[in-house]
């Protein structure tokens, strides 16, 4: 995603946006690693694991039938066998859940939007107990070929507890990304010192 939070409130509609600024293209094309090789400080992938920087850039978007759960300190907000994954080189997959899977009385519409160059605006949302502190956010409009994530959430992993098939997820660093680790995700992540252009 490009650019700090801004105060905004989420679009009460969702549809595909077809326009795109100018500038994008530059965006899409500075990143250095594409999925297309590994670098040398990669880490093999042992069996059943996956290896971030075989990911593709441009992500793509993934269907995950495995049990995924949400939960804040009230109990679980998320139990859903229809979770998104989009895959992207260096980062951990981002997980997405249908709102329709979700308990959407108990978050509220929060302050701030950012922008990512391949899936377009994004909003947030919060705990309504907690409003100061987004937990999700959704990409009302997104680009395509992102909208298959219409009318879906994602989660800070290091905000609220999210498990997959009952593993608890660790949070990539960095604070304004939202990849999930598990234990069958190989890295080095982008988010941590000196990473931002992986």
């Amino acid at each position: 995603m490009l650019s700090p939070p801004r105060t905004t409130e989420p679009r009460e509609t969702s549809t595909v946006t077809r326009e795109r600024p100018s500038w994008l293209q530059a965006a899409q094309d500075h990143w250095k690693h594409r999925g297309d090789g590994r670098p040398p400080f990669a880490v093999p992938p042992g069996d059943g694991q996956e290896s971030v920087w075989d990911y593709p850039r441009p992500p793509v978007l993934v269907a995950d039938q495995r049990a995924v759960v949400v939960a804040d300190d009230l109990g679980p907000l998320v139990r859903t066998h229809a979770a998104l994954r989009v895959l992207e080189t260096a980062s951990p997959p981002t997980f997405y859940v249908p709102i329709a899977d979700t308990a959407m009385d108990r978050l509220v519409a929060a302050a701030g939007q950012s922008f990512c160059e391949w899936k377009g605006p994004a909003s947030y949302w919060a705990l309504a107990h907690a409003p100061e502190l987004p937990v999700a956010w959704s990409y009302p409009r997104p680009f395509e070929p992102f909208e298959g994530l219409v009318d879906h959430l994602g989660f800070y992993p290091g905000r609220v507890r999210c498990t997959v098939d009952g593993e608890v997820v660790r949070p990539q660093d960095g604070g304004f990304y939202g990849g999930w680790i598990t234990e069958e995700i190989i890295g080095p992540f982008k988010g941590e010192a000196d990473t931002s252009g992986w």
